[in-house]
Parts: C-alpha cells; structure tokens; sequence
C-alpha cells in the first residue's frame, strides 16, 4: 500500500470511529437477527440459535427475526435439549417449518448433524478452529464446511446454505456468526465467547449494504463480489484496527441500512 493511500484510509478512521459507536449500541439489538441467540444464556443454546439466525438471514429482517422465533418455538425455546434429546416423533413438529428455500429437508439434517456434533465436542468453536498463526479465517470455514458434510446421507441441496471460499463465497453469513460469537466489547451486541480464535482473524461479512458503501468509500476496488472481496475489504479495515477490524461492520452496515 502506498502512501497516499495509505493517507486516504487513515482519513476515513474518524468518521467510521464514530459510526461504529453510533450503530454498535444494544438498541441495535432488537431488530437485527443477533437479537435471535440473545435469547439464551447457555453456550450451547446460543451456538445453535446464533447458527440458525445467521443460516436464515436473507430477505426483511422483520420477517427473519419472526421465522427464527418460530424455529426455536418448535424445539421448545430449549434448542440444544431438543437437539440432543429429541426422539424421532419429535421432529414432526418441524415439519411445516420453511423460510425461502430453507425447507424441511435442510432443517432436519441441520438437526441431525447438531446431534452427531454435539455428541462429540462441547462447543461449536472446535468445528472453526484454526491455526493461532493464520491469517483470517478462511481454514476454519472450509473446516466447518467439509465437517458439516461430512455425515454419510447429507443431502446436497442444503449445501446451497453453507457456504464456503472454496467456492469464492464472500461467506457473509458464517462471518456475520463468526462476528458473534468471537467479537467481544463493553457494548454486549456480539458475545465473544468464543476464545481460541482471535477478533484479528475475522473476516468481515460482505453483505449487500457493506458492498455498496466499501465501494463508495473505496475500501473495496474489486469489480466482482467474492471471497477475495471480502479479503480486500477486512485488508484495509485491519489499517483502522488491526486488532479488532470487523467491528467496522457496524458502521459500513449501518450507514448503507439506514439510507446514509
């Protein structure tokens, strides 16, 4: 990076300093699908409505936030009890379940590869751990992907859900839940209860809103969205923050939501 640019992005850390204490509030809550693993208190609770939230999140937040409601209603509002006690009776009640393509077929195998998941490990870090030493998180996700599908009858149709930069996917929704469960501050938004992989190795999720205004404020230059986007972006916000970079989230997120 040369020095005018390097001069041009240092200018932009003010204004984007106040953005994320403007939007990183927990007002930001109630509105946004995190609001969906705020309901819980155990880990592991949290791990699975947190992965479901962010799994579900396309379309109006309104009408996400209310499909997650209704999920978690039909494991009793006791996600991991369900998932790891349910008989197969108990599953008929998911059987109306739907949100866009996310039908049942990809509900029940999510169910079933929790079960096997939890039978083993204790938290769902183990499934995105990475080396101390990597740079971003680009491992853990290709981890989580091939262990996701790793269960010998997955149906191929729910891989459309899970993404992974083996395929050039930005990942904007695993990031979003790495983002939750990793990042940890005084504002209480994101949980970081997640200790082993480091708010540093973050990638920053690259949705629609945060393309849109990177682009305007040239944090991205790339002509197509892809992982390598999402790279180039979480690059140049690790000059503002090289500790805590994704919290710039907020800000790009927030600017391009509200119409800025």
């Amino acid at each position: 990076m040369n020095a005018k640019s390097l001069a041009r992005l240092l200018e932009l850390k003010p204004f984007l300093d106040e953005k994320v204490e403007q939007f990183n509030q927990p007002q930001f809550i109630a509105s946004d699908p995190v609001s969906i693993p705020h309901r819980f208190t155990r880990l592991q609770d949290i791990e699975i409505a947190g992965l479901f939230a962010a799994t579900l999140a396309w379309g109006q937040r309104v009408t996400i936030i209310r499909k997650c409601l209704e999920l978690m209603a039909m494991m009793d509002n006791a996600p991991y009890d369900f998932i790891t006690q349910h008989k197969t009776s108990d599953l008929r009640v998911l059987e109306t379940f739907k949100h866009r393509t996310f039908n049942l077929t990809d509900t029940l195998y999510f169910v079933e590869f929790l079960k096997w998941f939890y039978s083993q490990h204790n938290s769902l870090e183990d499934a995105f751990l990475i080396d101390q030493s990597a740079d971003n998180v680009h491992d853990g996700l290709v981890k989580f992907h091939q262990m996701f599908f790793s269960l010998p009858d997955h149906p191929d149709r729910t891989k459309k859900h899970v993404a992974t930069p083996e395929r050039k996917s930005t990942c904007k929704r695993l990031n979003m839940y790495l983002r939750w469960m990793v990042r940890s501050d005084n504002q209480g938004v994101d949980f970081g209860l997640w200790r082993r992989i480091s708010p540093a190795q973050l990638i920053c999720p690259c949705d629609v809103h945060v393309d849109r205004v990177g682009r305007k404020l040239k944090l991205i230059r790339r002509a197509q969205t892809d992982w390598l986007t999402a790279v180039e972006l979480t690059h140049n916000l690790r000059v503002l923050d090289k500790a805590d970079p994704v919290k710039y989230d907020f800000a790009l997120f927030g600017i391009g939501s509200s119409g800025e």
